[in-house]
């Protein structure tokens, strides 16, 4: 670990030129996570097919107004862990590695169109067993049908969800299975506006083949609108099997928010705020976040490499027993929230994190990132990423969790095949070592993702 950790240290910090991207006739505007995203229609030219081995499957002409994209992706991924949740993991030793593929088909007839994404997870060597979020084997993550009818997109059917920069709502990508949800949507565009509303249910995978199920307990509805810089959203939260500080119930949360972002001479940010109201089994809820990034790239440094500092604030249960549940939801949020290594999730926190990111040369490039976590309240305890209770409270008056670093390498071996590797360390506060286990985790990953 060591020498790797090391060899990823130089590479940051070799001295060679970066040179400029380049956007290829053939490359989509948008290589997205979602896929349905992607608009290959400026392919109809045979001309530009030509210029790349991928145009015969992005644009498959079949008559004068129908036309049929393909893909896929084809993604290896070892993660290593030694002390995995500082040595209280049911396998805090562990290594395993991810395995999947993701076709899809995406036909356009006309103002109609149908889209299929099936997905192939394996997971081989999760210890003691691997969970449906590891392998579901072979399913659908996506299938939806949708109609164009000029300002108003209507979709229906299953369907990834990037909502924002997936502080709330996001497709859980960097574990072997995403997310995916079922019902329905509206994409309404006015001008320069753009607004998404939406009443969905999640999928629940199965560890078997074709067994994905939609959720009969937790459901998602609201609007989510976006101008230029600006985003205004308001989501609507039902989980009857919800859980806090040990108490069973059914939870209604109402999430209102905001998000400024963009960039300009240099400089980049993205702002963003949510307050939550509602009831828990009896309990109102008052509920916040603030969460906020900034960045600069340093063009008069040898590599122009990007400086960026995120602070976050979660609000956490400030007083047992007062009928207030203060604890923040994050809902669906993406998978590895702050780093390769997120064995915490946004709930009842407050972190730091600077970032510091390069091109070391055309294809290569290269992130040193360090991460310091405290608790928002004492009186509320440390949660993971899809919000399960990691740590209790106890009588632990301690705030700081501890305190991680992580550098990342990754190298774009061709327009189709990224490779990457990350080492990352997280050392244990105060509040761990005075509640369980508090060993240093240390990880490893690394990653092939083949894409086109």
């Amino acid at each position: 670990m060591a020498r790797l950790a090391a060899f990823c240290l130089l590479a940051l910090l070799l001295p060679t030129a970066a040179a400029a991207q380049t956007h290829e006739a053939w490359q989509a505007p948008t290589l997205s996570i979602t896929r349905y995203d992607e608009d290959w229609s400026d392919l109809s030219d045979e001309d530009k097919r030509a210029h790349h081995w991928t145009g015969q499957f992005k644009y498959i002409p079949i008559s004068d107004d129908a036309w049929l994209s393909t893909g896929i992706e084809v993604r290896a991924r070892n993660e290593n862990y030694e002390n995995n949740l500082w040595g209280g993991a049911d396998a805090p030793d562990d290594s395993y590695l991810w395995l999947r593929a993701l076709p899809y088909a995406d036909l356009h007839v006309g103002h109609f169109r149908a889209f299929t994404q099936p997905i192939i997870a394996y997971a081989v060597g999760v210890a003691p067993s691997a969970s449906p979020i590891d392998q579901t084997r072979v399913d659908m993550l996506q299938a939806f049908g949708e109609a164009d009818l000029g300002p108003v997109t209507v979709r229906a059917g299953r369907q990834m969800l990037s909502l924002g920069t997936e502080r709330l709502v996001g497709t859980r990508y960097g574990p072997n299975v995403p997310l995916a949800f079922d019902g329905v949507r509206a994409i309404v565009r006015l001008g320069k506006a753009k607004v998404n509303l939406f009443a969905v249910k999640p999928v629940t995978p199965g560890p078997g083949s074709f067994d994905d199920k939609t959720s009969s307990t937790r459901a998602l509805w609201g609007a989510y609108g976006s101008i230029p810089r600006l985003d205004l959203y308001y989501l609507g939260f039902r989980n009857r099997t919800a859980h806090f500080g040990g108490v069973p119930g059914r939870e209604e949360r109402h999430t209102i928010g905001a998000r400024y972002y963009g960039a300009s001479r240099g400089w980049h940010w993205n702002v963003e705020a949510a307050a939550q109201f509602g009831n828990f089994a009896g309990q109102r809820i008052r509920a916040w976040t603030l969460g906020t990034e900034v960045g600069r790239t340093l063009t008069g440094l040898p590599l122009s490499p990007d400086a960026t500092m995120r602070f976050n604030i979660v609000s956490g249960d400030t007083h047992k027993g007062d009928g207030t549940l203060g604890t923040f939801n994050a809902m669906f949020p993406k998978g590895k929230y702050f780093g390769e290594l997120s064995p915490v999730g946004p709930t009842n926190i407050i972190s730091l994190n600077p970032r510091l990111s390069a091109p070391i040369s055309r294809k290569v490039s290269a992130s040193l990132a360090g991460m310091a976590y405290w608790r928002y309240t004492t009186a509320d305890g440390v949660y993971d990423i899809p919000g399960n209770l990691l740590r209790a409270a106890g009588d632990s008056r301690a705030r700081f969790i501890g305190k991680e670093a992580e550098v990342t390498l990754a190298w774009q071996a061709s327009a189709e095949l990224e490779l990457s590797t990350s080492f990352s360390v997280f050392a244990p506060g105060g509040f761990i070592r005075e509640t369980g286990p508090a060993k240093t985790i240390r990880m490893i990953g690394t990653e092939a993702n083949f894409r086109f």
